[in-house]
């Protein structure tokens, strides 16, 4: 102990308090040649960027593709955040077929023909027993115009319906309708009547409907082999569909 009150055991380096890479209060500093934290760097939690790097903006995403000044990878152009990437045609909402809408199959189709020769077919039963009471004594006259009107029925009545309303009685009972080509909902006369022009041949008497009847089977067959089910018809009329909804 000397005078003054200053112990030099208490201060062994130097004798002065504090000595060089001793913190008076019993913290640690950096010696000499440890290198202190980087500029813009804090030791505790977090990391701030380094210096010369920018934080982006408020309210501002980093660049598509650029790093993240936080060490977060920006997902790239085109690609999700979670690293999915929709394939090309697919619907990301889980709804299939383009735009929504699927193609009718051949059953279906082949019902609302059915409704429909019976919608046209019921008129046309009185329209006959009239015509065959009005030319008795003409039979086969009788029968050459009563082939006559149920073929002019047959291609109007499809041609009307598809045209104004883009379906058929017999395919909206049954939820079809018939876009087309290019996807708009209703048909130009043009497109319809040559969509239909299979049902023309029932204009000439008895060996028409035979004609009718082969062309029908054939677009049967045709429709069940295409992959998009367009028909011989549909093809013919520059790419009619039937679909569903």
């Amino acid at each position: 102990m000397t005078s003054g009150g200053y112990d030099p055991n208490q201060y062994p380096q130097g004798g002065q308090p504090g000595g060089y890479g001793q913190d008076p209060y019993g913290q640690q500093q950096p010696g000499y040649g440890q290198q202190q934290p980087g500029y813009g760097q804090q030791p505790g939690y977090g990391q701030q960027p380094g210096y010369g790097q920018q934080p982006p903006a408020y309210g501002q995403q980093p660049a598509y593709g650029a790093a993240d000044p936080y060490g977060q990878q920006q997902p790239a152009y085109g690609q999700d955040a979670y690293g999915q990437q929709p394939s090309y045609g697919q619907d990301p909402y889980g709804q299939q077929g383009f735009g929504g809408v699927l193609p009718a199959d051949l059953g279906v189709r082949l019902g609302a023909r059915v409704i429909d020769s019976l919608i046209i077919g019921i008129p046309l039963f009185f329209v006959n027993l009239g015509i065959s009471v009005a030319m008795m004594d003409s039979p086969f006259v009788a029968g050459i115009v009563l082939w006559l009107i149920m073929g002019l029925a047959y291609v109007g009545y499809n041609v009307g319906f598809e045209v104004t309303q883009g379906t058929t009685l017999g395919k909206k009972l049954l939820g079809l309708r018939v876009i087309a080509p290019g996807g708009a909902p209703k048909l130009t006369p043009e497109a319809s009547l040559k969509r239909n022009i299979f049902l023309a041949p029932m204009v000439v008497y008895c060996l028409g409907g035979l004609v009718t009847t082969a062309l029908s089977i054939y677009i049967a067959v045709t429709i069940n082999n295409d992959p998009n089910k367009q028909g011989w018809h549909d093809k013919f009329a520059g790419g009619t569909q039937v679909v569903k909804g």
